[in-house]
């Protein structure tokens, strides 16, 4: 059991004996518990934070940084337990487990071990010095869905950059977290550096936006629950950065290797079983291709297996929780009264697998920019297809929603595509398939946040200016 939090480098009990059951989404097993922590937890959590900072801040760049890259050691080294843990936890498919959810932060981590990313010195701006120093206390509120990854593509950057740190990682899927705070345990990162308090976000989560001793806040989860945080942290005037939903468009061009673009764009967006907050949600073709497309998902969807996340022949586990399944389930059902075209899947539970939270993967033609899949995040495996006529109506339908995350662009041509991309308002857009880069700003434009990720970028967020005049 993780039946303790962790304050001012101890394992320490919380100051409430109630606990979160940790469900196994494939089975509905319990299978583990954790502190559900108070608003007490969190102040001296933050107590021991705000001692830590002045001396952490001065400690030199080289050695907050070598701290990380002994973090991406251990994390590597620790792959297959990790992979397991966030399996049993939260069901991913155990290969995607392994290459992304346990493999992708021991990556992220290493980018932050080399002291060159960590401004140092100044600029002379006329008789001005214009240095860059750490925020101070930094509260990392992350979600479920990729629960080691958000974690450390915020608390790396944030150590690199001189801050000190609470997280509450979400209660939902909390096991990773726990690994990675043995991991700083055991490098003997100095105590009160890094705290962990487990705990529902009402509780833990308001409790850190709203103290006056938190000087930022970086959340990732849903619109709704990143409004209420900014809400919270306006009262103390701190620091907010939100990385939160999306509806992220996937424009397939007429003149784009079109079996290639949508075997990818399928991919896309069953990966994790639907869910992750880039996923291309909405293919967005020319009508004339219309028919050939829904022939390629249609043959696609068939080699998507559901079942066993532990089987390494699955390609889409359960989702995360019963509500979560419920609320997937639901759009389904209204997309079908909508009147959109169901291609494959649907809203019963996959054959032979009523035990666990699983969810047919989907596929939609016919799909209308006002219909409820088109606009609302529906976070599980559900792919809509929507048509054009002339490019400008394409780009139109891309940038017709709240948010803008992500998106892609497909065409012949990669200048094209490219030219179509800078017309996409988005944060991160692929080009004909162009892969991940840790080192890349990472974030969204209008509800899907404000604020950056991963890189030079991401580690900027936890720095403030000053202007020292001379």
């Amino acid at each position: 059991m993780r039946d303790v939090i962790y304050v001012d480098g101890k394992w320490i009990a919380s100051s409430s004996a109630e606990t979160i059951e940790v469900v196994n989404p494939a089975t509905e097993a319990v299978i583990d518990r954790v502190p559900a922590g108070t608003a007490a937890d969190v102040d001296a959590a933050v107590a021991a934070a705000h001692r830590a900072f002045a001396g952490w801040a001065a400690t030199p760049a080289e050695q907050r940084c070598a701290y990380l890259g002994q973090v991406a050691a251990k994390l590597k080294e620790r792959n297959q337990v990790i992979a397991e843990t966030i399996t049993a936890d939260m069901g991913a498919p155990v290969k995607i487990a392994q290459k992304v959810q346990a493999g992708l932060p021991a990556v992220v981590a290493a980018t932050y071990s080399d002291p060159a990313v960590v401004p140092v010195g100044g600029e002379e701006v006329g008789n001005s010095l214009i240095v860059r120093e750490p925020i101070g206390v930094v509260g990392a509120i992350t979600p479920w869905n990729y629960p080691l990854h958000q974690i450390v593509a915020k608390v790396a950057p944030a150590l690199a950059a001189g801050c000190t740190v609470v997280l509450k990682p979400s209660e939902v899927a909390p096991l990773a977290a726990y690994l990675l705070t043995e991991i700083f345990d055991e490098i003997g990162l100095p105590a009160g550096v890094f705290n962990l308090v487990s705990g529902t976000g009402p509780v833990v989560g308001e409790a850190i936006a709203a103290h006056p001793d938190v000087d930022m806040v970086s959340f990732t989860g849903s619109s709704r629950a990143g409004a209420r945080v900014s809400e919270v942290a306006s009262q103390t005037v701190k620091r907010v950065a939100l990385e939160l939903g999306g509806k992220s468009p996937n424009v397939i061009l007429p003149d784009a290797d079109l079996p290639t673009a949508v075997k990818a764009g399928l991919s896309n967006v069953y990966l994790n079983s639907g869910q992750t907050c880039t996923a291309l949600t909405r293919m967005i073709v020319h009508r004339d291709q219309r028919d050939e497309v829904v022939g390629l998902l249609a043959d696609g969807v068939a080699k998507f297996s559901v079942g066993d996340p532990s089987d390494a022949a699955t390609k889409l586990g359960p989702l995360v929780s019963a509500a979560q399944r419920d609320r997937v389930r639901g759009y389904i059902q209204q997309g079908i009264e909508e009147g959109a075209t169901l291609v494959a899947g649907g809203p019963d539970a996959p054959e032979g697998l009523e035990q666990g939270y699983y969810v047919r993967p989907t596929v939609f033609a016919d799909v209308t920019p006002e219909m409820t899949i088109a606009q609302e995040e529906i976070f599980g495996p559900v792919l809509s297809v929507l048509t054009y006529e002339t490019e400008d109506e394409a780009v139109a339908i891309a940038n017709n929603t709240p948010y803008g995350l992500a998106a892609a662009v497909w065409a012949g041509d990669a200048e094209h595509a490219t030219a179509v991309a800078k017309r996409i308002r988005a944060g991160q857009v692929e080009v004909n398939g162009g892969a991940f880069n840790p080192l890349a700003p990472f974030g969204g434009y209008k509800q899907s946040g404000n604020g950056r990720e991963l890189g030079r970028f991401g580690l900027e967020e936890f720095l403030e200016t000053k202007a020292i005049q001379r």
